[in-house]
């Protein structure tokens, strides 16, 4: 499920900020871009994340709003500086010039005074910056669970065709079955002739006819599966696998309904089912 979410807060003697970006995906999948400051907070981090958002792909980027202030040491090559000194002294003898060699001017020659690159006063731990990622968390939670209801809606209004369905299949279930009586016991008068039929032989072929048709069993495991497909859409937690595996079976009884049906209503109202089916397949593609 698509989620984003970040929070901001002061992290040493800096400000850091944290965006949180996710999409489907059938395992957990964090991508993390984080300042080279907080290497030492990747496995927490990680490991955090999986905690509380379980499946997905997770891109997590942390940057410096205002960057630590550095530890910049200050140095003095006092043998640069002595060289300095000496060489202008010489310069100033050999050319005759006036005036003193001061301290600004040796100050002001390079390699004399350096500023060090220094580094964040101390280095970033997880607790400096765990309540900063769990804040953005929970905005992207928040922002998968609005998404979840909606979805949640439009699959239960795909339970609501698909069971709508089942009972015109059940309606014309008694009908089909009357008709292939007739249509049997036509075929033997004609196959007959003149020939008297015996009621009790059409009669046992009636029966192993209904039930090699018979759908009742199919209607009953379909219904059972809607349920369950309800129920799970009613938990907190991660249904997306459940889901899939229940659309699978809704599937599996949807086609043995239409390999009995011999009927061409019936058959149509299945080839709506598995269309409902399928549309019901693709929105788990974004249900975690």
């Amino acid at each position: 499920m698509t989620g984003f979410g970040s929070a901001e807060d002061r992290v040493l003697s800096g400000r850091l900020r944290v965006e949180i970006r996710t999409v489907n995906h059938r395992y957990f999948n964090p991508q993390l871009k984080l300042p080279a400051e907080m290497a030492g907070v990747e496995i927490e981090m990680r490991e955090r994340l999986r905690q509380l958002l379980e499946r997905g792909h997770v891109a997590v980027t942390a940057r410096w709003i205002e960057g630590p202030a550095p530890d910049r040491a200050v140095t003095v090559d006092l043998a640069r500086a002595r060289q300095v000194l000496a060489a202008a002294q010489q310069l100033k003898k050999k050319l005759k010039l006036k005036g003193t060699v001061d301290l600004a001017f040796v100050a002001r020659q390079p390699d004399v005074l350096t500023a060090a690159n220094g580094t964040s006063e101390q280095p970033v731990t997880w607790s400096h910056v765990q309540g900063i990622v769990e804040r953005a968390v929970r905005d992207v939670v928040a922002m998968r669970e609005r998404e979840g209801q909606t979805l949640a809606a439009e699959l239960n209004s795909r339970l609501d065709a698909l069971e709508a369905a089942a009972r015109v299949v059940e309606d014309q279930a008694p009908a089909r079955l009357k008709s292939e009586h007739e249509r049997l016991k036509q075929a033997v008068a004609e196959l007959t002739a003149a020939t008297t039929v015996d009621e009790q032989r059409l009669a046992l072929e009636i029966a192993l006819l209904a039930d090699r048709v018979d759908i009742t069993e199919e209607l009953v495991r379909f219904r059972s599966h809607v349920a369950a497909a309800r129920a799970a859409l009613k938990s907190e937690q991660a249904i997306g696998k459940q889901l899939g595996f229940l659309a699978q079976e809704l599937l599996r009884e949807v086609n043995t309904m239409g390999s009995k049906a011999n009927d061409a209503r019936i058959t149509q109202t299945v080839i709506g089912m598995k269309g409902d089916l399928e549309k019901f397949r693709e929105q788990l593609e974004n249900l975690e």
